[in-house]
Parts: C-alpha cells; structure tokens; sequence
C-alpha cells in the first residue's frame, strides 16, 4: 500500500469512529462519561474487552515472540481465566455493593486518605506507561509505513495519534467508548482471519485441519515448559504470573473495572467477565498461530525481520495485496486504539475522583475540570511515549510491558490483599513509604536473583514478589 492509500484507510477509520462519537457523546455529562449511566450492555461489554485487553502490543508482540519463545505464552493466558474468576466472585461483587465510581475509594474506607491517594497514583502511573507502551507500538509501526516516506519527524506522528483518540473520548467518555471498542474488536479480529488464511494459501495449506496438522507438528508449538524451575518460562511461574497478572491489570485498573461498572448490576457484569475469560483464551491461540505461521513463511521467504518487525513487515509486502494490508493495518490501528482511548478515560476518571475530588467541587466547575484533565493526560501521553523511543529499540514490547506492570502494579496487589484478606488495620500516614520500597526491593532482587536464589530466574512472577513485599510491609505498620 503505498502512503497516500493508508493516509485515506486511517482517515476512513477515525471518521466512522468520531460518527459513533457524534451520537453516543450527545449526552455531555459526568455520569455518561465516568459511567455511562449504568445502563451498558453487558455483552458489548464483553466483546469490547478483548480488544482493550489484547491492544496493539499483544497484535504485534506475541506473533512476533512465538519464534524464540514457541507457545509459552499460552500458559500465561490459562493463568488469566483463572484470574478472571477472582476477579467475578471477589472484586466485582465489592465494587458494586459499595457502588464505587473510582475503585481506589475503597482503600480510603479501608485503611485512610493516604492510602486512597497511594493507590491512585499507583494507577496513574501504571496505566500512564502501560498506555505509552502500546500508543509507542502503534506510532512506530505508523512511522515506518508511512510518516518516514513523508519526512514527518516521529513526535508529530505521536502527536497526531493522541489527538485523534481525544478527538473521539472528549465528550461521550467511557459511554462512547463501549461502542467504539466493540467495532475496533471486530476489525482486529477480522484482519488476524484475513492474514491466516493468505499465510494458509501461500504455505500450501488447505482449511482449518491442515493449519491444525501443521501447529502440532511444528517444534514452536510447545506450550508447557516444565523441565527447568529456573527458566522464566517454567509453567507454575508463568501461570501463576498469568493470573496475578489479570487480578491487577484488570481487576485492580480502573481502566477495565470502568467497563465493568457500567452494566446494570452485579449479575450482568459476571456474565460479562465469565464469557469475555473464555473467548479470551481462543483469541490468543489465534495469534500463537498466525505467529508460526509468519516465522515459518519468513524462513521460506528469506525474511530476516524479528520480533515486533515481523508482522507488520510481511503484512506490508507487495504480494501480500492491497487487501490483506488493508485488513493489517485496520487491525493493528484498532488493537491499539481500543485500548489506549479507554486508558485516557480512565485517567481522567481517576484524576478527577481520586486526586482533585470533583464530586467536592462546584457542580458549574466540574465539568469545564473534566476537560481540562483530559487534555492533559493527553500531553502526558505524548511526552511519555516520545521519551520510549529513546530507551526502546530492538525488544518485544510484550515482555517489556508486563515487567514494568511487576513493578507499578505491585503496590496495588498489595493494599487490596491486606484489604480484603485481612481485618487489620494499619497507620495509614506510611502506606505511601512502602509502596515505593517495595518495587525498589523487587527491582534489586530480580538484579541479582541468579547469583542470590542459585541460578534462579525471575520472569513475570516480579508482580507476586513486589505485592508479597507490599503485603508483609503493611503488616509492619499494622496498629496493635
């Protein structure tokens, strides 16, 4: 596809998403925006999630890992569902009985002030640089493609991709959003068929028996990794990772528990978690998949890109059609959109809930403040993904991603577990002190673990460690 085709695909694609705007963002108040008005169904809700869970990281990263990393990821994704159960018959079920817009206002009637804002903040800065990660993705893919060939330096083509998610969020919110995703779901989809079938065609594999033939015979198809405790991919440490994983990065984000909080009631929003954890992990079988099957028609093409260069390269290629790039691209943008536009919803929620307190200010404020916020976690965006280029260059973002997730989330898994496990309570005015010792201790234990644990390996189980050191710091602070 040559730039200016693209440039019209793009322009197509932003135009239908700011039509949904239009008609769901009618409606320009606090409550559609933060909860659109309890009243979303839960099944949109369920299909939107996959792809703000998957995003443009996981549509790029893990078919681009399957070559060094065969299907290990799978045992990441059992550990998800089981993740998901915790969160449908724990979380959720006090979230909506204490009918929380910001769910970090339960730490505030757990254990005090000082701990709400600690877990405000840990989000904030989480989800911050969760969104960047994939935004970073995107805007990278978007550079090579097409703003290199137009000489359009890479912090203008940053700017352009918030600006058209605020474009689409400004007004409708989360209540916009819960369509917008369930469209950009549709078209990951949709494009992860379309290159499967060609990658089939052009491998000479015939219908879905010879794709499954061809999976089980291939050495990158082994899923469990049990022969060595101190591999990061070893099963229990993967799984149980998977899990904790899932526990904070949806069910303690409020990004993901915003989704959640806008169905009618309780009932609902289970039958949303259960369905959307069980076509979850069939999703990521399919990009294990179409990841084999690129590297296998890289290695009979003479393709030497890796990692996150591998799809977008091959999808791109002249022979692949006009078609089949198409579907790629729109793929890849709604990956990443309908994850990032929830994101900078989310933030703004959280900001304006947690940190400013909206609901204490003058109800003619609120929302002019609102809009404010929104523009600038907008700016934050931009400067934070600006500041990635720079520090990555030749990694899978997927990896990275979740062991920046190790550390920002830990504090949070912490505070809910003594929360909810608990009955104790704790000086709260010190929360703030452990949630930053503890990720600076898991830093240093994950540094020098394979000389101090003998030849151990820690992988994504950084997450458990930093909520553990989270966890055993409260106890310390605990009243008597």
């Amino acid at each position: 596809m040559s730039p200016t085709q693209i440039i019209l695909l793009i322009t197509a694609y932003f135009g239908l998403l700011i039509l949904i705007s239009y008609f769901t963002g009618k409606e320009d108040s606090n409550a559609a925006f933060f909860k659109a008005n309890k009243s979303a169904p839960w099944y949109l809700v369920a299909f939107g999630m996959i792809g703000a869970s998957l995003s443009g990281v996981t549509f790029i990263s893990v078919p681009g890992a399957v070559e060094s990393k065969q299907f290990g990821y799978l045992q990441v994704v059992f550990g998800y569902f089981f993740g998901y159960l915790i969160i449908a018959y724990v979380l959720l079920p006090l979230y909506y009985k204490l009918n929380l817009t910001s769910i970090y206002t339960y730490l505030r009637d757990r254990f005090g002030n000082t701990s709400y804002k600690t877990g405000s903040v840990a989000f904030l800065i989480s989800r911050t640089v969760g969104a960047a990660f994939r935004l970073f993705l995107v805007a990278k893919v978007l550079q090579l493609l097409v703003f290199d060939q137009l000489d359009v330096p890479f912090f203008v083509t940053v700017i352009i991709t918030i600006a058209l998610i605020w474009l689409y969020t400004f007004k409708g919110g989360i209540k916009t959003i819960i369509f917008t995703d369930t469209l950009q779901t549709l078209f990951m989809l949709i494009s992860v068929v379309v290159t499967i079938i060609f990658l089939a065609s052009s491998l000479d594999l015939q219908g879905v028996s010879e794709i499954y033939t061809n999976v089980k015979q291939s050495a990158l198809s082994k899923v469990f990794f049990l022969e060595d405790v101190n591999d990061a991919q070893y099963f229990i440490k993967s799984f149980l990772a998977g899990m904790f994983i899932t526990i904070t990065m949806t069910g303690l984000d409020q990004d993901m528990m915003q989704k959640n909080l806008t169905c009618k009631n309780i009932k609902e929003a289970q039958k949303n978690m259960i369905s959307f954890s069980v076509v979850l992990i069939f999703v990521n079988i399919l990009f294990l998949v179409l990841g084999l099957m690129l590297t296998q028609y890289a290695q009979q093409n003479g393709i030497t890109a890796k990692k996150d260069d591998l799809f977008p390269t091959i999808a791109m290629l002249p022979e692949i059609g006009v078609v089949t790039s198409a579907f790629f691209l729109l793929g890849l943008i709604a990956a990443a959109y309908s994850s990032a536009d929830s994101a900078l919803t989310s933030l703004t929620t959280s900001f304006c809930i947690d940190i400013v307190e909206l609901d204490n200010k003058p109800l003619e404020q609120q929302k002019s403040i609102r809009k404010k916020v929104h523009v600038l976690f907008s700016v934050i965006l931009i400067l934070v993904i600006i500041l990635f280029d720079s520090l990555f260059k030749d990694v899978s973002v997927i990896w990275e991603l979740f062991k920046a997730a190790g550390y920002t989330y830990g504090p949070l898994l912490g505070l809910f577990a003594f929360g909810i496990l608990t009955k104790a309570q704790i000086k709260d005015k010190y929360v703030w002190l452990i949630a930053i010792i503890a990720p600076i201790m898991s830093y240093f234990l994950n540094l020098y673990s394979v000389d101090l644990l003998s030849g151990y390996q820690i992988g994504f189980e950084i997450l458990i460690i930093n909520g553990l050191f989270t966890f055993l710091g409260l106890i310390l602070i605990r009243r008597k």
